[in-house]
């Protein structure tokens, strides 16, 4: 369980549930689009290839921006699980959504990156179960253009619907679902970076 600040944990580290050959990353939806790609076991219509889409590899940090799947037309929270190669091509062809000054020369060098590249990266507070920011970050992955294409076309393995355990994992007076929830945290472990790929990303 995620409960405050450790120094065990880098402000800027992606923390992630994966194996060798593909990572979990998660997505809340409305009925309509879940159900299509429940179905078909990829995103299809009324799933936007136009739009970016941003993918979470953090639990808690969708759960966070779900509200816990009770946002409307984030009624449903899917886990997704990508291959790795797809993940870390997203990372190396990424742009960070602002400027860092650590990661880019100057002001007109990220702008360039930004113009080119179809991937946004940007680090946001990870959050507590009661979904107050921690002292450390966590990243979400905006693709677009191409990279969605490949998202929905190669990358995707399997999709699951979590919705019920999103629900029963919910805070609640009673702490039902924080063993359901500790259980899931207990999986995210650090996912291992090249040195390019941390430079890339502004990771820590």
């Amino acid at each position: 369980m995620k409960t405050g600040p450790t120094p065990e944990i880098p402000q800027r580290q992606i923390r992630a549930i994966f194996d060798q050959e593909t990572i979990t990353v998660y997505q809340a939806y409305s009925d309509a689009i879940a159900d299509a790609a429940i179905s078909a076991g990829r995103f299809g219509p009324p799933f936007s290839l136009s739009r970016m889409t941003w993918i979470k590899p953090s639990f808690m940090w969708m759960m966070y921006r779900s509200a816990w799947a009770t946002k409307p037309g984030q009624e449903r929270v899917l886990a997704i699980r990508i291959s790795r190669i797809g993940f870390e091509w997203a990372l190396a062809h990424s742009c960070l959504a602002s400027f860092d000054p650590h990661v880019y020369g100057n002001q007109a060098e990220w702008l360039e990156r930004k113009r080119v590249s179809p991937i946004r990266v940007q680090w946001d507070p990870e959050r507590a179960w009661d979904l107050t920011p921690l002292p450390w970050r966590s990243i979400q992955v905006g693709l677009s253009g191409e990279a969605i294409h490949s998202y929905v076309n190669t990358w995707t393995v399997q999709i699951d619907d979590i919705t019920p355990l999103v629900k029963c994992a919910r805070p609640s007076r009673a702490n039902i679902g924080k063993h359901e929830l500790d259980t899931i945290l207990s999986h995210e472990k650090p996912y291992p970076l090249t040195g390019s790929l941390r430079t890339t990303i502004g990771a820590s």
